[in-house]
């Protein structure tokens, strides 16, 4: 349920953004992707994922920073990135969650295929 938060939560950023700064199909590629393979619980995928949050979060702080006022919705937004991170790799039920391996992910897809 937790992956699942976090992969609506990486959506809902995408359409406030959408809404405030403009479309950007770069974030929404990566909202969707990060989504899927938060849900397929892949071994190691949570801490991928939670270095992509850790890193829009840090490249974005300096300057949400500056223009607090301004910005002060995208520092929440990047406060609440660094707060899935820890999650996603602090949190034993979520990583227990990934324990699935990508052998058997790649025999599930060739089966469907």
């Amino acid at each position: 349920m937790i992956c699942i938060a976090i992969s609506g939560f990486m959506l809902v950023k995408f359409f406030i953004n959408l809404a405030i700064g403009g479309f950007d199909a770069a974030e929404l590629i990566r909202a969707i992707v990060c989504g899927f393979f938060l849900i397929t619980g892949l071994e190691y995928v949570n801490y991928i994922i939670a270095g992509v949050l850790a890193f829009y979060a840090i490249r974005f702080l300096p300057n949400n920073i500056m223009h607090i006022k301004d910005n002060f919705i995208y520092l929440l937004e990047g406060i609440v990135d660094i707060g899935c991170a820890v999650v996603l790799c602090t949190v034993p039920a979520v990583k227990e969650h990934f324990t699935n391996k990508w052998n058997d992910f790649q025999s599930k897809i060739s089966k469907k295929l």
